[in-house]
């Protein structure tokens, strides 16, 4: 599967009140991605979020920040991407996964929302669900009436440092995914010891 990514995205929860919240572990990937890239992030009021270009002119990849919290994420990603022209299958989407464990990250294409909320509304503002996602795990709190106050907390210092660890993997095979090489980034991802999940 060759695919050019033109837009990549980080779910999560604007404010200091969320920024250390499993729910924003989207934001981390991205934010991590950043930094790496020397890329810095501005406020665009037209797409609701916090913008940045990573490469140049034809090149370039697109990194986007919804500032509209969650639920509406799809308000932010769908007006910039109608903007640009950018297709479906031409976005990458970083989110929290509570099906699989902290330190496991894997990615997917295509696929329902699966409960998520920040993906639910992507999928009816694009109206399609033909994007590739980075579910990054944050574990299950083992009670489905105890996700949303889990989801909202902090996790403790050990696993935080296994979400950090799977997100420095995956922006290390960053590279191979915007050369479009899908499925050698899943067969690492799912090959890592540490992510021995289906």
């Amino acid at each position: 599967m060759s695919i050019r990514f033109r837009l990549v995205v980080g779910l999560g929860n604007p404010t200091a009140k969320y920024e250390k919240t499993r729910h924003n572990a989207g934001f981390w990937l991205v934010d991590e991605l950043a930094s790496s890239c020397r890329v810095v992030f501005r406020e665009d009021r037209r797409f609701q979020g916090l913008v940045g270009t990573l490469g140049r002119e034809k090149e370039s990849v697109l990194l986007l920040k919804p500032m509209t919290f969650m639920n509406r994420s799809g308000e932010s990603v769908a007006a910039l991407a109608r903007y640009y022209k950018i297709p479906v299958q031409e976005i990458l989407v970083a989110h929290d996964e509570l099906d699989f464990p902290p330190g496991v990250a894997r990615l997917k294409c295509g696929g329902g929302h699966g409960g998520h909320n920040g993906l639910r509304d992507l999928i009816d503002k694009l109206g399609a669900a033909g994007f590739c996602r980075i579910r990054i795990g944050i574990g299950h709190p083992g009670d489905r009436d105890a996700v949303v106050p889990y989801v909202l907390g902090n996790p403790g210092y050990e696993e935080r440092g296994m979400v950090a660890r799977a997100i420095s993997e995956v922006i290390e095979l960053f590279p191979a995914m915007l050369r479009g090489d899908l499925e050698a980034v899943k067969t690492r991802l799912h090959a890592d010891l540490h992510n021995d999940v289906r």
